[in-house]
């Protein structure tokens, strides 16, 4: 295994990406920061730019408006790649599916490696789901 290899496993970086959800995800991925919940011992940061991120946390419906933002995001993070949908908006687009302004769900768009569900799911779920994705993609 590279040392790139094993450095991605002992601390990923995360960019989290909104794409139109009502924030109760984006909170809980605050929440799994703060002290409490602490996925920074895990060596995770959340990080400013996509270009820096071995882990994309991506929550919400994928909104018509954000469509070409999403792939331009996921484009940007530097391969290998993992993609964790958190939220029941974007793992399938409820309760908005079907609606015009809606072009999720996300694995329509772009390929998914963990989904989180819940509806916002736990910050245990949000610590557990990076866990698993990281470990399926580097591990």
């Amino acid at each position: 295994m590279s040392v790139t290899a094993r450095s991605r496993i002992k601390s990923p970086w995360l960019f989290h990406l909104n794409t139109g959800s009502c924030n109760g995800c984006d909170l809980e991925i605050v929440a799994a920061l703060t002290p409490r919940y602490d996925v920074e011992r895990l060596g995770c940061v959340l990080v400013g730019s996509p270009r820096h991120a071995d882990v994309l946390l991506v929550t919400g419906p994928v909104t018509r408006q954000m469509l070409p933002r999403v792939i331009r995001v996921y484009e940007q993070v530097p391969e290998p790649k993992v993609v964790v949908a958190i939220g029941s908006c974007a793992s399938s687009g409820s309760p908005f599916l079907g609606s015009q302004m809606i072009e999720g769900p996300l694995d329509k768009i772009i390929p998914v490696d963990v989904y989180v569900a819940g509806c916002p799911p736990r910050p245990e779920a949000i610590v557990m789901g990076i866990v698993t994705a990281v470990k399926r993609k580097f591990g």
